[in-house]
């Protein structure tokens, strides 16, 4: 026996654990269910098997239906098509067995096909031919004239428009992925939604066609069922002609319903399916949300409701009860508070019977947006696009590049601002503004030079380059030149983004630094408990961190900091020696933020004839340590940084300047000045494994 079951498993015969894992795969579960719908085109099927069958066919439609009701989105049953497919196939499948059943046995009588097609026939019937057949015919036609041939319209419409709004979906997911609002992960799985519903509604559009032919099929069927069984009963089975016409007519006629009825309700799925387009939540939710929530139009249904009921002849109870019942919840929705037009991210909403304490009028809001009357819609832009998420996700962007999280902002309308601009604030002051154009997008060209399209010409309001205003439908022509588009909620996320930066050491209160402490991981909570307050306290903390954020350092590794203030506070009180000892500490950081493509450091050296002259002009001691450099010395450095940094960037760097640990903090302070953004190193801050490329020298 043993012999014998090796040499089945060596000659690769499968075992029957194998055998029933493959009929336990969906793929092939799939293939054998359309093989057996064809198995029906072919063989007979007995009447009891033939009842089975159908019954499937009923429930499982119920089920698509409930499932097309029930999802939040089209995007959720993408295999609809496909179903769709199969379902009108088995259909079709079962209508030739009934066929056969109805002209093979039909001369035994009405159940001659089934218990089930003999029970629609007779009820629809009603013991009346004409009644079966133009009930029949009504529901064929409801079927092929109003819903598969409006839904099929529904779907060619949304397919074209989806196909032709697909490059602008894509640009925009570009832009998003550009200016750092979403992530590489995201922004994939939003292309892959965009692919899918364009897929999804060319498959839609061809699918209906399906529906409407199986509708053709079910009435050359039915003729073809009543006609030819009436012959073969009266010609072959010697049978009476009014007993022939009962006998094949409630049977075809109930085999018609049988039919019908599942595709009827797979077209009303459908209509759902692709009505759904753009409508967010189930689909009774999106029905009473956009129905019933306004009291002008239920108020008018009420009154509308009530004359009719006064008009003589007609019945007076129905139209009463619809006329109070709408117009109660007319006056329960007139009572109700409207939503907010203006999102406010920072505060929580107060109770109704609730008001608001005068002390929170003294509240000083640390970063607010406000906005022209004319850019409310950026809040609710229907796109997807709005203001808000963009601003969650810049807050989220901010926390992660530079270890801690941002204030909450806070939007709000100004009457007194123009009506497409917009003012931020920080703290409270004026940070920055500009104007936008709703429907327009913003173009630039990427070498500084002026957009050469119609439109209005302006100032990018983040850096001041040229830019101009066009109209969406320039969009392709500004993408073949090779210029950067982008719409306006992201113009005014851009401007907030460097407005944030640069004025993140204020926006890094006492309370922030508190909070980072406290949500340090517990294994560095013992290095917190030994600084503070016996070495240092919370405010020395601040300042440190608040002197690398001016520097746009990250302080997201908040051990290593407290590590470097801890090893240089017993031995100096000096914030400016603190944030150098800190900033050797996080050389690799520094050194792997700066590298350029090659993953080199470039780097512009400052001569020893600089050196000698930025440590010669220190004066005082501590903290009272500064620089006393000649008003001409000083323009010739400033010069000659200029010309160095501006030949580097033609060749295409972005290099840090290189200066001894002694004078680092005293030459940022003149950079800062004129070169904002110009990192300045020190020799101490080089991580032993960095490679550097040198590019220039002062």
């Amino acid at each position: 026996m043993s012999d014998t079951g090796t040499a089945g498993r060596l000659s690769g015969a499968p075992s029957p654990k194998e055998i029933w894992g493959w009929f336990a795969r969906g793929e092939v579960g799939l293939a054998l269910g359309v093989v057996g719908i064809v198995v029906l085109l072919i063989l007979p099927v007995p009447a009891v098997l033939l009842d089975v069958l159908l019954s499937v066919s009923i429930t499982s439609s119920v089920l698509i239906l409930m499932t097309a009701i029930l999802i939040k989105k089209p995007l959720e049953f993408t295999s609809f098509p496909t179903v769709l497919l199969v379902t009108t196939l088995y259909r079709l499948g079962l209508n030739i067995a009934s066929t056969r059943l109805i002209l093979s046995h039909g001369h035994e009588g009405a159940h001659g096909a089934g218990n089930i097609i003999e029970t629609f026939g007779k009820m629809m019937m009603g013991g009346n031919y004409v009644i079966g057949v133009i009930v029949f015919s009504i529901l064929v036609l409801v079927n092929f004239v109003v819903i598969t041939k409006g839904s099929g319209r529904i779907a060619e419409v949304s397919a074209r428009f989806t196909l032709d709004s697909l490059p602008g979906k894509q640009m925009a997911i570009d832009a998003d992925l550009s200016a750092g609002l979403i992530e590489q992960e995201e922004a994939k799985v939003r292309r892959k939604e965009l692919e899918q519903e364009s897929t999804f509604f060319g498959a839609m559009d061809g699918a209906s066609k399906f529906v409407r032919g199986d509708a053709v099929a079910g009435l050359i069927i039915v003729a073809i069922n009543v006609i030819g069984g009436i012959l073969i009963g009266v010609m072959q089975h010697q049978l009476p002609l009014g007993e022939a016409a009962a006998s094949y007519t409630i049977m075809t006629i109930g085999d018609g319903l049988v039919s019908q009825i599942p595709a009827l309700i797979i077209s009303i799925a459908a209509g759902f399916l692709v009505s759904k387009a753009g409508v967010e939540g189930a689909a009774d939710k999106a029905l009473v949300k956009q129905l019933a929530m306004n009291p002008v139009s239920l108020g008018m249904v009420s009154a509308a409701a009530g004359v009719i009921a006064f008009i003589p002849g007609m019945p007076i109870l129905p139209f009463a009860l619809i006329s109070v019942g709408a117009g109660v919840l007319a006056w329960r929705r007139s009572q109700a508070k409207p939503e907010p037009e203006v999102v406010d991210l920072s505060a929580e909403a107060l109770p109704a019977d609730q008001e608001e304490p005068i002390s929170q009028t003294l509240a000083i809001d640390e970063i607010k947006i406000e906005l022209g009357y004319g850019l409310l819609g950026l809040i609710n832009d229907l796109e997807g696009r709005r203001l808000t998420d963009q601003i969650k996700a810049l807050r989220k962007t901010l926390a992660a590049d530079f270890g801690f999280v941002m204030p909450s902002v806070r939007i709000l309308d100004n009457m007194r601002l123009p009506s497409q601009g917009y003012c931020i604030r920080i703290k409270e002051m004026e940070a920055g503004s500009g104007e936008v154009r709703l429907g327009q997008l913003m173009a630039m060209d990427p070498r500084g030079g002026q957009v050469e399209l119609p439109g209005e010409h302006v100032k990018e309001p983040a850096f001041g380059l040229p830019a101009t205003w066009i109209d969406d439908g320039l969009r392709e022509e500004a993408t073949f030149r090779g210029y950067t588009i982008v719409d306006p909620a992201t113009v005014l996320t851009t401007h907030l983004t460097e407005i944030l930066k640069e004025n993140m050491p204020e926006l890094l209160s006492y309370a922030e630094v508190q909070k980072l402490l406290a949500d340090l991981p517990q294994h560095q909570k013992k290095l917190v408990d030994d600084l503070v307050p016996s070495v240092v306290t919370v405010t020395t903390i601040q300042r440190v961190l608040q002197a690398l954020l001016r520097e746009r350092v990250s302080i997201r590794d908040i051990g290593a900091i407290l590590e470097g203030v801890g090893e240089a506070a017993p031995h100096t009180s000096s914030i400016t020696l603190l944030v150098e000892q800190v900033r050797a500490r996080l050389g690799r950081q520094l050194c792997y933020a700066y590298r350029g493509d090659d993953g080199a450091l470039p780097i512009i050296t400052l001569s020893g004839e600089w050196e000698n002259a930025f440590a010669e002009a220190l004066v005082g001691q501590g903290e009272d340590r500064q620089l006393a450099l000649a008003p001409s010395r000083l323009q010739d450095f400033i010069r000659g940084v200029r010309e160095t940094f501006e030949r580097a960037a033609l060749a295409g760097d972005s290099p840090v300047l290189l200066t001894s640990p002694a004078i680092r903090p005293y030459v940022r302070s003149i950079i800062e000045r004129f070169r904002g953004q110009t990192p300045v190193m020190s020799q101490n801050e080089i991580h032993p494994r960095a490679r550097l490329r040198t590019v220039g020298a002062i």
